[in-house]
């Protein structure tokens, strides 16, 4: 497939300031990992530069491996116990009032991560209460006395993306399930959660998959969806089948308000945490 050139809306400035260095040496020196960076987020540099990032907690290595994904794949280091201690002490230091904590998957261990993921929202909010944050979350395979112990934490807004339509589930999220995932939202929203996902365009999917992932999604009860561009990270990962004009992303939005999100996010830069300040409510 021939190379799909990237257009002059999808240029982003470098990381600079003040704010964006001080992050990074609070990361860097507590040894964090932040999608931001594992990720590839084309978001770095105005997000840092604001003073704010995304968590990824349970190490660095994932044990999926999905087709748009920049994360590394392999057999994860052990569980790292002090972790939710540090992510709080993050927290604390930078004085955030809004954070997202997100996670590789740990399908190695038996309860997925989610006794870190209790443990690092408990930490949170010892240390910081006034801090709102995210959580987006793995499907834990479906194990749902794992996902009941990170609801009963009651994180101010949940999140769990389906990231494509049905029909390319299987080839952009090899080891994940469509009907799954809407499940994860559902069983949240019934538990009295916000809830939120995001779905990226451009993977080859037609206007009508868009409109019924949109209406499912709104079906599972989900409050909040963003909507952004696939963008290739490596040469290894699905291609780009077509950049998404801008306009395009409008009308997104405005059929989304029109099935009863309470929030959408949609733009061709936009990822899951992009402004994710004002996805709480």
């Amino acid at each position: 497939m021939e190379k799909v050139r990237k257009p002059d809306w999808l240029r982003v400035k470098l990381p600079i300031g003040q704010s964006y260095l001080n992050l990074r040496e609070i990361v860097s020196k507590h040894k964090l990992h932040t999608i931001c960076e594992s990720g590839n987020c084309p978001n770095m540099g105005e997000c840092w530069g604001a003073g704010t990032a995304t968590f990824m907690i349970l190490g660095n290595i994932c044990t999926r491996s999905c087709g748009f994904c920049a994360v590394a794949t392999g057999k994860p280091l052990k569980v790292d116990e002090n972790e939710p201690f540090r992510i709080a002490e993050s927290v604390r230091l930078m004085n955030l009032k809004h954070c997202v904590i997100t996670s590789v998957d740990r399908d190695d261990l038996p309860d997925g991560g989610a006794n870190i993921w209790v443990r690092t929202i408990q930490e949170i909010r010892k240390v910081s209460p006034a801090t709102k944050f995210e959580t987006l979350i793995p499907d834990f395979q479906g194990i749902w006395e794992n996902l009941e112990a990170v609801i009963q934490a009651k994180p101010d807004l949940l999140s769990h993306n389906l990231e494509t339509v049905r029909r390319l589930t299987k080839q952009v999220r090899i080891q994940a399930k469509y009907d799954r995932s809407l499940e994860v939202l559902s069983r949240a929203k019934q538990a009295g959660l916000n809830t939120k996902s995001g779905i990226m365009l451009g993977l080859g999917e037609t206007e009508d998959e868009i409109l019924e992932t949109l209406h499912d999604l709104a079906s599972a009860g989900t409050d909040v969806i963003t909507l952004g561009q696939y963008l290739q990270p490596t040469p290894n990962h699905i291609p780009v089948a077509r950049f998404v004009p801008p306009s395009m992303f409008e009308e997104w939005q405005l059929k989304a308000k029109a099935l009863g999100f309470k929030y959408v996010e949609s733009g061709p830069l936009v990822r899951s945490s992009y402004h994710a300040e004002k996805h709480i409510f």
